[in-house]
């Protein structure tokens, strides 16, 4: 579960512009290869940052309870690497003629109520991931469990409460119009449930609610950030994760109680929270080695990784596909109906593949050249073909009588005169030759 949690943290910043191809390779690598080491330095008993080893860094290692580091800044510094080399959105940033735009164009998800009841779930699955993480402990883990339950929902609560009323302010001062948007909202209590994630066993009910509370601000500012850098993230996932598990690692090493610590981990933690110790950094310093060991082991090991992926062209979609949709050219099908200006249902039965696409477009418009350089038929060069003995000038002379005579019947008619006059008359200078009059004939109705 913690495994696949860093994989998709990925999957959502790349998300309408990346290959099915690189999301199965990453994901195996990451998976794997990665993540497994990460959790073994910080989580295992024989690694160098846990505080359940023998011989943790500084006597002390680094408190990462639920893996607001393992999980949140593996993902989150994995997507910010793979979001540099595949590059924003077409029409984001840059106009369909390269041309910077002054603003970035917002790209908002179809359905903000499935994003509700997403951000819902996930709230629901965090009491699993933190509350649920007490059980592997055989002494006090239910006073711990309902500790972890607790810290989770007021961070959160706190979180998405300052993400949306410092918005609403922010919008205010800079447009004249308080708008309370419901996307911070929920993005803002993400990134308060990342931050307490890893000392929701060790900080105490206000401290988790001061961690939630500058976790909205810390969103906030790092999702402007990333635009300032025009980094496309889709869903805002390395704001909430890698932002948000970067301030929940620091505070950690300022609000973690002894009392607290000496539950948890027992005599193997000998320091503690700064603001109970001010005269130890030793906690706060590990917490930021924590932070630059993940950062780093993905950054040596993804960034090439992706980079060689997008050199052999399995990382970013095609463009035409990227345009229609990958719901489209991928799946054959949308997510959604999709309605024209009066409210009636569309339908839409577009199946695209990438490349396929393209060639088929490129044929269709051949044969649309083709049509229009194609020359009509002259009705005398097809009967004289069609019958090599018959005599052009006659000939002609008489499909002139014959269609001045019938120019004001119907087109019916007209065919029917014309064919039976040539008949008759090659019939009557050609009985010996008996000529195909089948093909004559059709070749007559051609031409008429």
């Amino acid at each position: 579960a913690f495994a696949s949690a860093s994989v998709t943290i990925v999957a959502g910043a790349l998300a309408e512009r990346c290959q099915m191809a690189a999301y199965l390779c990453y994901s195996i690598v990451l998976s794997g290869l990665v993540y497994p080491f990460v959790v073994h330095s910080i989580w295992s008993t024989h690694g160098f940052l846990s505080c359940f080893s023998a011989k943790p860094l500084w006597n002390c290692g680094a408190i990462d309870f639920a893996g607001s580091a393992v999980v949140h800044i593996t993902g989150g510094s994995t997507a910010l690497y793979a979001t540099m080399i595949l590059g924003p959105r077409q029409g984001r940033f840059h106009d369909m003629a390269g041309a910077k735009l002054e603003k970035p164009n917002p790209m908002p998800g179809h359905s903000v109520a499935l994003q509700v009841l997403g951000t819902l779930i996930l709230w629901c699955g965090w009491f699993g991931f933190n509350a649920g993480s007490a059980l592997s402990l055989p002494d006090s883990s239910q006073h711990i469990a309902s500790l972890c339950a607790v810290t989770t929902t007021i961070s959160g609560a706190a979180g998405g409460v300052t993400a949306l009323v410092s918005n609403l302010i922010l919008m205010e001062r800079t447009t004249g119009e308080a708008t309370f948007d419901i996307v911070k909202l929920m993005n803002g209590a993400l990134t308060g449930l990342v931050a307490i994630t890893s000392g929701c066993a060790v900080v105490d009910p206000w401290a988790s609610c001061l961690i939630g509370a500058f976790a909205g601000l810390v969103y906030l500012c790092s999702s402007q950030l990333l635009l300032k850098l025009c980094i496309d993230d889709a869903v805002d996932a390395i704001p909430v994760h890698l932002a948000g598990g970067i301030w929940g690692m620091i505070a950690t090493g300022l609000f973690a109680k002894p009392e607290h610590v000496d539950v948890v981990y027992g005599s193997s933690a000998s320091h503690f929270g700064w603001f109970y110790a001010p005269d130890d950094g030793t906690l706060l310093g590990n917490q930021l080695i924590a932070i630059l060991f993940v950062g780093a082991t993905t950054f040596f090991s993804m960034f090439p990784f992706f980079i060689a992926l997008n050199y052999f062209g399995w990382f970013r979609a095609d463009s035409v596909a990227e345009l229609v949709g990958l719901d489209v050219s991928y799946h054959g099908g949308l997510s959604r109906n999709e309605v024209d200006a009066t409210g009636e249902p569309q339908n839409i039965t577009l199946k695209i593949r990438d490349k396929s696409f393209t060639k088929r477009k490129k044929q269709q418009q051949r044969r649309q050249e083709q049509r229009r350089q194609r020359i009509p038929r002259q009705p005398l060069p097809a009967i004289t073909e069609a019958v090599p003995s018959a005599r052009p000038k006659r000939d002609q002379q008489l499909l002139m009588g014959s269609y001045e005579e019938s120019s004001t019947s119907s087109s019916s008619q007209r065919q029917s005169i014309g064919s039976t006059a040539v008949q008759q008359q090659y019939q009557e200078d050609n009985e010996e030759a008996e000529p195909d009059l089948s093909l004559f004939q059709n070749v007559g109705n051609e031409a008429w």
